[in-house]
């Protein structure tokens, strides 16, 4: 008699991995962030990665990472969580998880906070000792927001679409 797999994915490496396909969608040459909010049940809410708003096209505005302001993307693109946020069930984000590849700057903190989202489950912190990461972990304090550095249970992860259709 067989049993269960045991090889499966758990639930944080399976919505990290999500996070991780979602910021393969940026268009960002030098960024790529991406995100997948879960509610209690571990159903998916919303999903995002970062870039420009909606119906800009990708080469109307820079990407630069240095300049003065508005020559640099900066001042035009919306970061993954708050994608995720503004696609997301709102009804359903109350007490959420949400999973990042990227600690959240202080402005999608506040976006986090206000939505009722009660944790932050984060891949990389590159920026941790940035004012905008400070704030964020002073006001995830202050709000009860609960972070955790995401651990893997799977080293990688595999996906070949190949394999899945037969050809390799």
């Amino acid at each position: 008699m067989l049993g269960p797999r045991e090889d499966y994915l758990c639930w944080d490496d399976t919505f990290m991995a999500i996070a991780d396909i979602m910021s393969q969608k940026s268009k960002d040459p030098s960024t790529r962030v991406g995100c997948c909010v879960v509610d209690s049940k571990n159903h998916i809410v919303g999903t995002g990665y970062n870039g420009f708003p909606t119906n800009i096209p990708n080469d109307a505005l820079p990407w630069d990472r240095e300049g003065p302001p508005l020559e640099t993307k900066y001042l035009y693109v919306a970061h993954a969580e708050e994608n995720a946020i503004d696609n997301s069930d709102k009804y359903r984000l109350e007490g959420s998880r949400i999973y990042v590849s990227l600690f959240p700057c202080n402005s999608c903190a506040i976006r986090i906070i206000q939505n009722g989202i009660k944790e932050v489950i984060y891949l990389s912190d590159k920026y941790h000792d940035s004012d905008a990461c400070v704030a964020s972990r002073k006001m995830f304090d202050l709000s009860g927001v609960k972070t955790r550095k995401f651990v893997p249970q799977k080293d990688k992860i595999e996906i070949n679409f190949n394999i899945k259709m037969g050809i390799a």
